[in-house]
């Protein structure tokens, strides 16, 4: 009987990362591109949300296949101006996860699944601060090391661009990457708790 079940569980995870793997290829090849008024090559985009979610509600292996699949996909389809540019995006997707993982985890430790929905519900607002407000930390202290480095690379990794053009562009990258993050952690995190409510997905 636990034999069924865990095969149960682990081909309904399997399922949802199947699901959400190709909702975020179609978002990211297909869906709304904002560009970003302070420079217009950078876009606003919707498909880490469903990244996150993953990472949250289904657990860490499940979201980071999910993300890697993105890439893998990006990498042949669209990898953008910089052939190595789905990895930049796969680093701060990462690094952001990282930071919205830490006041997550640490929240909720000790809580048992019955009384877990009840304290998140208490204290949403302050998971919410915390998780992007170190997600924006995360996320831009790592983007502004590789794409200082990375950039001054030649193709595939990077532009070549001299140090001082590198270092020139560091300040649109965290103003990009601090307001990506900015709306897609509470997004996520919001969807979490809203699909947690209604359903078991463990």
């Amino acid at each position: 009987m636990k034999i069924t079940q865990g095969f149960r569980v682990k081909t309904k995870t399997l399922a949802f990362v199947i699901v959400f793997a190709a909702l975020t290829v179609a978002i990211n090849i297909a869906g709304p591109k904002i560009p970003a008024p302070y420079a217009p090559f950078l876009l606003y985009q919707f498909w880490e949300i469903p990244i996150v979610f993953a990472f949250l509600a289904l657990g860490f292996v499940a979201g980071l296949t999910i993300a890697v699949i993105n890439t893998l996909v990006l990498l042949v389809y669209a990898p953008g101006p910089i052939p190595f540019g789905p990895f930049y995006n796969l680093f701060a997707l990462l690094a952001m996860v990282l930071g919205v993982y830490i006041p997550y985890l640490i929240s909720t430790r000790g809580y048992k699944k019955e009384n877990l929905m009840s304290y998140l519900r208490q204290h949403a607002t302050l998971i919410v601060i915390s998780a992007t407000a170190l997600g924006i930390i995360f996320r831009v202290a790592v983007t502004s090391f590789t794409n200082y480095f990375l950039m001054q690379q030649p193709a595939p990794l990077g532009l070549s661009y001299p140090p001082q053009a590198a270092l020139a562009f560091l300040p649109l990258s965290v103003l990009f990457n601090s307001t990506v993050a900015l709306y897609t952690v509470p997004i996520a995190i919001g969807i979490t708790l809203a699909v947690i409510a209604m359903i078991k997905l463990k």
